[in-house]
């Protein structure tokens, strides 16, 4: 008979325990006292000894796993020989699971695990997105196998050699970590494989289902047959791929996902659809998942407004020095560098300066600590299909206008394709997002921990502006500045942000350094 192992009594004022550490594994033999895990409160590391002798069977809450007074954390059976016999029938039990996996790999040369890419420090794991090869398929060296979604980029992972997937162990949707084996791959593997595991699959499912069915001029396979009546589909809608256009349950799921063979509607449908409430329109409602960027960005910007005190300061920059400037040197600008002038540049470099002359803007917070960083790295949002990535310029105060224009550029193309690496996204001093490009008028950014300012663009409108004691049409831009009041105080924000519109609406005062 089995005994629990259980958490300690934990007093009042200790509400909950970690599981810190196992000391014995499922199948390890323990001796009445011994010890077997700890538990580590807010305030002790509490030891949990063996009620009893015996084998460890069970372990209930791993390691990292909160647990609550008294709970039960594992098991212990018998050391006896019964126990024995079961661990000889379970030892023959995964023996021929195992050969019987063996034998359904496709056949050919060595074998390499495939492995997730090195998640850096910052990433603690990812997730299966796509399979871009199937078990037995053909594939050369370097050809992508798979895609890894991580919070923060899209990771390929490529053959290591030619050859195939002999099996797949993290199917899509799957969460993995850093190098986590994904699949088994075999070398030589191919098409010969892939065949024969077809017609391993249509012979067993054919054994399970019965025999083909010939509805109409179409031939079913047993599965698929199954799944035409399970989704109530045509079979003269549905083309077949097998032998002498035999339709595969393969066909039968792609017309289920076009939607190609649905049935025509009867004619008693109408005499039901009167009883319902007329809609105009389809009312179709859709659920997906968030992805994992999206999460990530739900759940920093979240924790940024939890834990920052945050505040923006407004401020309005005049554009017209900076457009004429614009106006007069773009085409020159273009042909000098293949690169299109544009705004951000100019951001870029009078928001250097600016981190230059106020260091609290270009700090971060580390727990009780604060961090001065002695360079200027920007990061730029930038919109994608999966959401707002933010990649990093690197020691903007050494850059010239034309490296920020260019990298900008290369940034908002590989983003679009998925193709930002892990050195692209992390760190960063300081952030500026442009809501403007999609017409903004004014927002208040939040600011991207551990930072503690960003700074937001907004669209360029023109305003009646005094000018010298006339009104004059100004093409003007509001700037925001959101900033951490725990490290920044309102003046030295305030300060920043004028510093930032001052070298703005006179671009020569970035050019002397004044």
């Amino acid at each position: 008979m089995a005994t629990d192992i259980k958490a300690p009594t934990f007093p009042e004022s200790v509400a909950e325990g970690t599981v810190a550490a196992w000391h014995k594994k499922p199948g390890d033999s323990v001796e009445r006292d011994e010890l077997i895990v700890e538990i580590e409160t807010d305030k002790v590391v509490l030891e949990v000894v063996a009620p009893e002798a015996g084998t460890l069977t069970d372990v209930m809450a791993e390691e990292g796993d909160t647990v609550e007074s008294e709970q039960v954390l594992g098991k212990i059976g018998e050391a006896s020989g019964a126990g024995s016999k079961k661990e000889s029938a379970a030892s023959d039990d995964s023996a021929e699971k195992a050969e019987s996996k063996e034998a359904a790999k496709p056949a050919g040369g060595k074998q390499h695990d495939v492995k997730a890419p090195s998640f850096p420090e910052s990433i603690q794991e990812g997730i299966v997105a796509t399979w871009h090869k199937k078990v037995g398929e053909a594939v050369k060296r370097d050809e992508v196998l798979a895609d890894i979604e991580t919070d923060k980029v899209v990771l390929e992972v490529v053959a290591p050699a030619d050859g195939a997937l002999a099996e797949i162990k993290a199917e899509e949707g799957s969460q993995v970590e850093s190098e986590a084996i994904l699949a088994t791959f075999v070398e030589g593997g191919g098409s010969d494989q892939a065949s024969a595991s077809s017609s391993s699959s249509a012979s067993n499912d054919a054994d399970d289902e019965g025999a083909d069915e010939k509805v109409g001029d179409k031939v079913l396979a047993p599965a698929a047959r199954k799944m035409v009546a399970e989704h109530d589909l045509d079979v003269s809608k549905i083309e077949g791929t097998g032998k002498g256009g035999r339709i595969l349950k393969e066909d039968v799921q792609k017309a289920v996902k076009d939607g190609s063979a649905k049935k025509a509607a009867k004619s008693s449908a109408p005499a039901k659809a009167a009883a319902a409430p007329a809609v105009a329109g389809e009312r179709e409602e859709k659920r997906v998942p968030m992805t994992r960027l999206r999460q990530t960005i739900a759940k920093r910007l979240v924790q940024a407004q939890q834990t920052a005190a945050m505040l923006t300061t407004y401020n309005e920059v005049d554009m017209t020095e900076i457009m004429a400037l614009r106006a007069q040197y773009k085409d020159t600008f273009q042909k000098t560098h293949d690169v299109k002038l544009g705004f951000m540049g100019f951001f870029v470099k009078a928001a250097s300066e600016a981190l230059k002359r106020f260091p609290d803007v270009n700090a971060s917070i580390d727990g009780t600590d604060i961090v001065y960083h002695g360079y200027q790295d920007i990061g730029v949002a930038v919109s994608t299909d999966r959401g707002l990535v933010v990649p990093v310029l690197r020691d903007t105060d050494s850059m010239k206008i034309a490296d920020v224009e260019r990298s900008i550029v290369d940034f908002g193309k590989r983003g679009r394709d998925g193709k930002l690496g892990m050195d692209d996204m992390i760190g960063g001093t300081f952030t500026i997002t442009n809501g403007g490009t999609f017409g903004s008028l004014m927002s208040t950014p939040i600011i991207n921990p551990p930072q503690t300012a960003i700074l937001g663009m907004h669209k360029i409108q023109d305003r009646p502006m005094a000018v010298n004691g006339k009104v004059e049409i100004r093409p003007m831009m509001y700037l925001a500045l959101s900033y951490d009041h725990r490290m920044i105080d309102g003046k030295d924000a305030v300060r920043f942000l004028v510093t930032i519109k001052e070298l703005l609406e006179d671009p020569a005062r970035l050019l002397l350094d004044v």
